[in-house]
């Protein structure tokens, strides 16, 4: 037995063989470093899977507010401004907020349950000109994120 296998015993690791030398480029990784590699992959995939789900869930129940609480008694025009109540052909403010859910059937051009089809596209372009700071940006950006 030679010198660095007495140690290697000794010290409780493997023998170094000719092909585990990084000097000779043929370095092969320990069956216990390999192991401890799956068992963080692993548990990298438990720990990210659920909150992916967490996220897709609760995009699906973030509300949008049509419109605002920043402006709240204002109507909505078809294009998707903010008007003053009775101006013709403006939708009034939605009752309750939309959930994410319903935005999403709204922007795809459906109408969702409790909506007046009438307004429902005033409603549809008032949250695509939604931008950052506003009520509701955040559940209208992740309702455009890829799942």
């Amino acid at each position: 037995m030679s010198e660095s296998d007495q140690k290697a015993r000794d010290s409780g690791q493997p023998p170094v063989s000719s092909e585990d030398d990084p000097a000779d480029g043929g370095f092969v990784p320990s069956r216990r470093a390999v192991l401890m590699l799956g068992a963080a992959a692993a548990s990298t995939v438990v720990t990210i899977r659920p909150a992916l789900a967490q996220t897709a869930g609760s995009v699906l129940n973030c509300e949008i507010q049509v419109p605002g609480p920043q402006a709240a008694g204002s109507y909505v025009a078809p294009d998707g401004r903010l008007v003053a109540a009775g101006t013709p052909g403006a939708a009034p403010p939605l009752a309750r907020p939309l959930t994410g859910e319903q935005a999403r059937v709204l922007l795809r051009g459906s109408t969702p349950p409790g909506v007046n089809p009438q307004s429902a596209q005033a409603y549809a372009n008032y949250i695509r000109r939604l931008q950052a700071g506003m009520s509701g940006f955040t559940c209208y950006a992740s309702l455009q994120m890829p799942r």
